[in-house]
């Protein structure tokens, strides 16, 4: 039967593959460019990379205020985490969070998210290789979430952050709002999870241009976008278990407001609880033609559970992504405590 449901799996994945292209008209595309603070978007979640960007339906860990806080709940203690996604160009994307269990079956979570440039050197008409100034790009997410068991198989999360991004003399701030639903069952350890995330009042660019040689007189600039907003479903469930054995398998739906409907597609296999192996694949998503791969570790800090986690992705645009994160609990009782 485990054989069977892991061909069916599989059979079902290169259906959905082949026949993308009716159930994903060619619209939304032109949605492209429509919003703001799509750093929002990225993946910091080096498992979550690795899978193909499926992970509202992971079990909770230290990357859940920002993919689906409601899995804060299956968090027993204290959980840092810590990312860095680093992209062609000097762009580098860093991730920080802290989770804290409280009582009643909830969880409180913070996190930040920065993406900064690097120095970018001015350009001109009469100066294509550069002025000798220098210029940066920053941007941020300052957030706070939490999370409430309502029954024994239901969760919801909410998550609140303060979003700031900054190009020159340029800048927006704005606010959005998180709101994460996850259900378990019994059964193969089936999960659903629905997620809204960056929803919020549009975000204003403001600023004035310096005058210039090219710019006679100062202007004043004042726009309007929406923010990068998400609407996600996700389904997962273990099809082949044993005691120091386990397969994960994730199918994920997303609409953005601002790019055409996609799936995300990932697989998670636990070798003896300590080593994990993953993959991951994106449907309908423009120049990113190849899957994602990635290798989970668990070790220890002292009686402190460590994860180190490692991802690859590839893309038409920005050729290779890297991902490391590091996950650390900090655990209360002693090894043998455990169970």
């Amino acid at each position: 039967m485990k054989l069977k449901a892991i061909l069916f799996l599989l059979v079902c994945f290169v259906c959905i593959g082949q026949t993308h292209a009716q159930l994903f008209p060619p619209l939304g595309g032109e949605r492209a460019g429509i919003s703001a603070l799509t750093f929002l978007k990225l993946q910091t979640d080096p498992r979550a990379e690795a899978m193909g960007g499926a992970q509202i339906c992971l079990p909770g860990d230290g990357f859940s205020p920002q993919w689906n806080p409601a899995t804060m709940t299956e968090l027993e203690y204290k959980t840092i985490a810590i990312s860095d996604r680093v992209m062609p160009a000097g762009i580098l994307n860093s991730y920080a969070s802290l989770v804290l269990p409280l009582k009643n079956n909830s969880a409180l979570g913070f996190s930040i998210i920065d993406l900064y440039s690097g120095e970018i050197e001015k350009t001109t008409v009469y100066q294509p290789q550069g002025t000798g100034e220098y210029v940066s790009s920053s941007n941020l997410a300052v957030g706070v979430s939490y999370a409430k068991v309502l029954s024994d198989f239901f969760s919801i999360g909410v998550g609140a952050k303060y979003i700031r991004e900054q190009l020159a003399e340029f800048y927006a701030n704005t606010l959005a709002v998180d709101l994460g639903f996850l259900y378990k069952t019994d059964f193969k350890d089936l999960r659903f999870a629905v997620m809204l995330s960056n929803f919020g009042p549009n975000s204003t660019l403001s600023g004035t241009l310096p005058q210039t040689t090219f710019i006679p007189t100062s202007a004043e600039t004042i726009d309007n976008y929406p923010v990068s907003g998400e609407f996600k479903l996700g389904i997962s469930f273990v099809p082949y278990k044993t005691e120091l054995k386990k397969l994960t398998c994730i199918l994920q739906l997303n609409h953005p407001n601002d790019d055409a409907e996609n799936i995300s597609l990932g697989l998670e296999y636990n070798y003896y609880k300590i080593l994990f192996l993953r993959l991951g694949y994106k449907i309908n998503v423009k120049d990113q033609n190849y899957p994602a791969a990635g290798v989970g570790l668990l070790t220890h800090l002292g009686k402190n559970p460590l994860h180190i986690d490692y991802a690859v992705s590839t893309s038409n645009t920005f050729q290779i992504v890297n991902t490391l994160g590091l996950t650390l609990s900090i655990n209360n009782k002693t090894r043998d405590d455990k169970k």
